[in-house]
């Protein structure tokens, strides 16, 4: 998936895609090319997070919370799945994960790219790509925690709902109605559980993710110039 997001965004912005005449990125063309990125990457991703949610959610029945698939390990859940729904099970809360991708990537790399470019303003950044990298990439990372986390919820409540024979989830018809029944049940606050652990996991994963990046890039540009 990042492979697909950052690959997306890169292409755009070495084609100019993303940027003006004078270099500068443009808000509204970052978050298209960064968000079709994320989406088209999380889409086909979609069944190893609905395995991974299965997986993560299951627990001894003393201290089980939620609904319990009782896969066997990730194999068995691929097969018991395509099995009982086919691919279409497999694929099942792919809509879900369209925004939670193109929120997330869209924040994640915008806000990453406009924290460098304010911060290579001044002199001491300017001549450290490094440093601008690490506090660009620590930036984005709050934002895709910020903005991703109530995407990340409903994602995941419609990811580990039981279903029918059919497929038809059990709990939550659609993905409005997961929103709806959150809010009146739980309120506003519920759509940001797990905000915490979200920074803990995103946050680390962003700056090596993006640091990594950039100096990938460096690399390329000094042995492949253009």
């Amino acid at each position: 998936m990042n492979g697909m997001r950052l690959g997306t965004f890169q292409f755009g912005e070495a084609r100019g895609y993303i940027t003006d005449n004078r270099g500068n990125l443009v808000f509204y063309k970052s978050v298209l090319v960064g968000g079709t990125g994320g989406v088209v990457g999380q889409f086909f991703a979609s069944p190893f997070f609905l395995i991974k949610t299965h997986l993560q959610s299951q627990a001894v029945q003393a201290i089980a919370v939620g609904y319990q698939h009782n896969h066997e390990g990730t194999w068995n859940a691929f097969k018991k799945i395509f099995l009982r729904n086919g691919f279409k099970g497999l694929f099942r809360g792919a809509g879900a994960s369209v925004p939670r991708a193109f929120v997330g990537s869209t924040s994640q790399l915008t806000a990453f790219k406009y924290s460098k470019e304010f911060l290579n303003q001044y002199e001491y950044f300017s001549g450290r790509p490094l440093l601008t990298s690490f506090c660009g990439s620590m930036v984005g990372g709050i934002a895709i925690s910020v903005m991703m986390t109530p995407f990340d919820l409903i994602m995941t409540r419609l990811y580990n709902q039981p279903v029918d024979a059919t497929g038809k989830g059990l709990l939550y018809s659609n993905y409005i109605d997961c929103v709806i029944k959150i809010f009146k049940t739980e309120g506003v606050s519920a759509f940001y559980k797990g905000v915490g652990p979200m920074y803990l996991r995103l946050g680390p994963h962003t700056v090596l993710c993006l640091v990594f990046w950039d100096e990938l890039k460096m690399l390329y540009d000094k042995f492949w110039p253009q």
